[in-house]
């Protein structure tokens, strides 16, 4: 795969909780097999711009949105969309890690079971693979029939990627995955992240922009004047630029802890 080509598009994008927007105006390419950072203070719409690509928000009532947001070419607003095969595609990974609780193996195999028949066989390679990836299988092979819930957090949320990589998505969605972890594990979820750019795209919201500056190669600085304003997209380049050069003084004020 190539990063030069374009995995998402988002055009005119805006979006609403009841009558009031939230979200207005932005405009962004995301090229496949890259990692992108979404940082910006707290209540500037951040998750919720995370969880329009998998269409999570329609989870919550009286929202909407409005533009587009076409992945693979297709608009996935529109009404024929497979939101089951989409959420399938789109994986998501959490602040806070919340495996089923179930058995190591049973927290793998939940996905892949929804959508296929399985052999025996078949499952156990899949739980291997998935924990390979996700840099957890030579901690947990010997007790794969244990509760996920007596794993660290660490690697709770490891399990929690791993189940998620079991049903193959080719887009990963992260909302902080680290913020709840201690350095230790920290550092291990970054070097799979930086591992997974390899076969996916990934878009993670961050607070933590020493993070942000390691992981990804491009960064978008959402913010909102005030609450009566709707946020949006300030600038989105390189991270390399973002952090060193950024052409807009409210993300250097931000990048430099002046607010936020």
């Amino acid at each position: 795969m190539s990063e030069d080509k374009i995995k998402i598009k988002v055009k005119d994008y805006g979006f609403y909780y009841g009558t009031v927007k939230v979200l207005t105006d932005i405009d962004m390419d995301i090229r496949e097999n890259t990692i992108t950072a979404i940082i910006g203070p707290s209540g500037c719409g951040k998750s919720t711009f995370l969880r329009t690509f998998n269409r999570m928000n329609e989870l919550l009532s009286n929202t909407r949105v409005e533009g587009e947001i076409i992945i693979d070419g297709v608009d996935i607003y529109k009404n024929n969309i497979d939101v089951v095969d989409l959420r399938k595609r789109i994986g998501m990974v959490f602040q806070r890690p919340n495996p089923f609780p179930k058995t190591i193996y049973e927290n793998i195999i939940y996905g892949p079971r929804l959508h296929k028949k399985y052999t025996r066989k078949e499952l156990d390679s899949i739980v291997e693979s998935s924990l390979k990836r996700s840099a957890l299988w030579d901690e947990v092979k010997h007790k794969l029939n244990t509760n996920a819930l007596d794993l660290s957090g660490g690697q709770q949320q490891r399990l929690c990627i791993a189940r998620l990589l079991a049903v193959n998505p080719d887009i990963i969605l992260m909302d902080e995955p680290a913020s709840a972890l201690d350095p230790i594990s920290t550092q291990k979820i970054e070097d799979l992240i930086d591992e997974l750019k390899e076969k996916y795209t990934i878009i993670i919201v961050t607070h933590n922009m020493q993070q942000a500056a390691r992981v990804s190669q491009k960064a978008a600085f959402f913010l909102t004047q005030d609450i009566r304003t709707p946020a949006t997209l300030i600038e989105y380049d390189d991270t390399n630029k973002i952090f060193t050069n950024p052409r807009d003084k409210r993300t250097e004020d931000y990048i430099t802890g002046r607010f936020g």
